[in-house]
């Protein structure tokens, strides 16, 4: 944050650069202003659309105030909400975090279109060359993924170095099935990735919370979860349990699918296995 005094609030920074905002840019304070706590939540592209903003305009007006993006304001105007409303305390934790996990898997079951979830099993189904794409948390649920897969018969790979990914989406081509997973759908070396994958003519298959983000712009289809955090809460166990139940539903769809084939696959593993056991 270049411009930025150590320890100056995000809501301090915007008033500081308001006598010079934009007609545009005004329109983003008074957005944020009105929707602290959503804001915390949207995408850069939400962000954009329900301020009236072009994408562009959005980022130079978090430039202007001596942000990298979007991300790097959010995760300062997070700990200033955070401290503000003083919602951590210690006798109500575990419930909390029971109800958030029950609510992200209820949620995310409301939202699942069945549609594009079978379109989703059966491209994967379809293919002999599937990749998954995931980094820092996303990156543990790509590997689950991985192994479930392997479990069903599938060739399978799963990326969590974005130099690997990169180097892995040079070499696909129409008959390669992308996955990518990412809570935000903003992380940026999966876009890198994901945009040589579509280059390169794959099939790209999104896991996000997020149905408009510049991840989703190269997506053939998208699956959506719901359990969406704030920067302070990047990579909790809710939104790991959000994507594994996505995980899960086309794993098992894909088993249902090739049922007799899967089944002699998992007696292979375990037979094969049973010899690691004491």
């Amino acid at each position: 944050m270049k411009n930025q005094q150590k320890g100056v609030k995000a809501s301090i920074l915007m008033e500081q650069y308001k006598p010079s905002f934009t007609k545009s840019e005004h329109k983003i304070y008074d957005y944020i202003q009105s929707n602290k706590q959503q804001v915390l939540y949207h995408s850069l592209t939400e962000l954009s659309e329900s301020s009236g903003v072009a994408e562009a305009t959005v980022l130079r007006f978090f430039r202007k105030l001596g942000f990298k993006g979007f991300q790097d304001f959010k995760f300062l105007f997070a700990q200033e909400i955070s401290v503000n409303e003083e919602q951590n305390h210690e006798n109500t934790y575990v419930e909390k975090i029971k109800n958030n996990i029950v609510h992200a898997v209820e949620d995310s079951y409301e939202i699942v279109d069945t549609e594009m979830l079978q379109h989703t099993i059966d491209a994967i189904d379809s293919s002999d060359d599937i990749v998954i794409f995931g980094v820092g948390s996303s990156g543990i649920a790509a590997l689950d993924m991985e192994t479930r897969l392997m479990r069903v018969g599938k060739h399978v790979s799963a990326y969590t170095d974005p130099h690997f990914q990169v180097m892995r989406s040079s070499s696909m081509n129409q008959n390669t099935v992308v996955v990518a997973i990412s809570l935000t759908g903003s992380t940026k070396d999966i876009i890198d990735a994901v945009k040589i994958a579509k280059d390169r003519k794959a099939t790209i298959i999104v896991l996000t919370n997020y149905i408009k983000s510049p991840l989703t712009k190269f997506a053939d289809y998208v699956l959506l979860s719901s359990a969406k955090e704030s920067p302070l809460d990047s990579g909790s166990l809710v939104s790991k349990i959000a994507q594994l139940f996505l995980i899960d539903l086309i794993c098992t769809g894909l088993t249902i699918k090739n049922y007799k084939e899967a089944e002699k696959v998992k007696m292979e593993i375990t037979k094969n296995t049973a010899s690691k056991l004491y």
